[in-house]
């Protein structure tokens, strides 16, 4: 795609962070903007600061690990703006940081719930859309480096697990759509500038209600990316028709270290093979 003007695109996990940051480019480029997030509160001012920009932007208060939810709001907004033509999957939580045995079910529950079944429901409801008006488009799912390695130290194992689950599901998406006019993209963004941590205080009741922060210390986020250079980052790459979107060079080295152990492991299992099959000649 390379004509953003008239079109219409819609983001989860808008009110803030790297959503609103998605959403204000958007509208910056001349797109017509559907923003939805839980927090009905946020997303006002977030629909008025990406309308800003000039063009019409609507909000839906919208809980995406809810299946109808998603389903209701992508008919309203086909109503609305008549069609859909690039979906970005974004919402996404994550929890305090705990040892993997310390996650409870219900941290497990919302979690997957929000970071993966949301976008699970968010293709579910959005991808006929953007089939049915036939004039090509783009599905973007936010993941995260997270979603490609696991740093020591962090913590965010269920977060993790959850972005790994975006890669899959995105990348077998890629095959499905190949050689149509639809685009795919998996976002892994590395530290951007958002209020993510703060996520636990405002977790619905269905999964337990809001939770305390702890004494435990989370990571500063303070001098990320700015969400703004995250839109831009991701025009450029539909543009491009790119499947990945890093948008920190410094991450390849982390990606660098998890793929060597896994060639070294390859390498143990060659010397394991063939140790079998001698074993299997002596027989």
């Amino acid at each position: 795609m390379q004509d953003f003007k008239g079109r219409v695109a819609v983001v989860t996990g808008a009110a803030s962070g790297i959503g609103l940051g998605l959403s204000r480019m958007f509208a910056q480029a001349g797109m017509k903007v559907a923003l939805c997030d839980v927090r009905a509160d946020e997303l006002a001012k977030a629909v008025a600061d990406a309308a800003a920009f000039g063009t019409r932007c609507i909000g839906l208060e919208v809980d995406v690990s809810d299946a109808e939810q998603v389903e209701t709001a992508a008919a309203r907004i086909e109503a609305e703006f008549g069609r859909i033509d690039i979906a970005c999957n974004n919402a996404g939580v994550v929890a305090w940081p705990r040892p993997v045995a310390d996650f409870t079910l219900q941290d497990w529950d919302w979690i997957l719930g929000v970071n993966l079944y949301g976008v699970i429901n968010g293709v579910r409801a959005f991808l006929p859309r953007i089939e049915k008006h036939g004039e090509g488009g783009h599905i973007v799912n936010t993941a995260s480096i997270g979603g490609f390695q696991v740093q020591k130290g962090r913590r965010t194992a269920a977060y993790a697990t959850s972005k790994f689950g975006v890669v899959a599901l995105t990348e077998g998406l890629l095959n499905d759509l190949e050689g149509t006019n639809i685009g795919v993209s998996i976002l892994a963004p590395g530290a951007v500038n958002t209020d993510i941590y703060r996520a636990p205080e405002f977790r619905p009741d269905k999964f337990g209600g809001p939770l305390l922060r702890p004494n435990t210390q989370t990571p500063d986020l303070s001098e990320g990316l700015h969400p703004d250079a995250v839109g831009r980052r991701v025009i450029e790459a539909i543009r491009a028709n790119e499947f990945y979107i890093f948008t920190h060079v410094s991450t390849r080295d982390w990606l660098a270290r998890r793929h060597a152990r896994i060639i070294h492991a390859f390498e143990a299992t060659e010397k394991w093979a063939a140790a079998e099959a001698e074993n299997r000649g002596k027989d």
